[in-house]
Parts: structure tokens; sequence; C-alpha cells
């Protein structure tokens, strides 16, 4: 199973912020655990949990690309989806 997305979606983060294109599982996952300016919101936390189905093979791949960009648009940050 491939953890890839085919479209990249670009977001601001970080301190100070930079356009970052996330196009991974594991890139998308990293930027919600380490690098995200909202806790507890439920798109965040809706996104947290497709995450971990896609990783333990129970979801799809493009699902927790959807639940990222809800998450991305939640906080603020989607550049392009």
């Amino acid at each position: 199973m491939s953890l890839s997305w085919k479209i990249p979606v670009i977001i601001s983060i970080g301190d100070p912020p930079a356009e970052t294109a996330i196009s991974t599982l594991q890139a998308a996952a990293w930027a919600l655990i380490e690098d995200w300016p909202l806790e507890d919101e439920p798109a965040l936390d809706h996104a947290l949990v497709v995450c971990a189905a896609v990783m333990e093979g129970k979801r799809k791949p493009e699902e927790a690309r959807q639940a990222f960009v809800a998450a991305a648009t939640e906080a603020g940050i989607l550049i392009k989806a």
C-alpha cells in the first residue's frame, strides 16, 4: 500500500510560517503531532485518528489526505489542496 498522496497539500506552518508541501502520510502525521498551531480541535483529532487507521491498514491514504485538508482548513493554514 502506498502511503503517498497523488496531489500534495500545501500548508503554511512553523515559526516563522513557511509554505510546506505535505505529500505522504508520515509527513502529515508529523505535522499534525509536532507543528500544528491548534490543539484538541475536532478536525485535528479526526485527522489523527484517520492517519492511525491508515497506518494500520484499516483506511485508505486518500481518506487521510481529506482529513488532513479539513484539519488544515480548521487551523487556517491551508494554501492549496
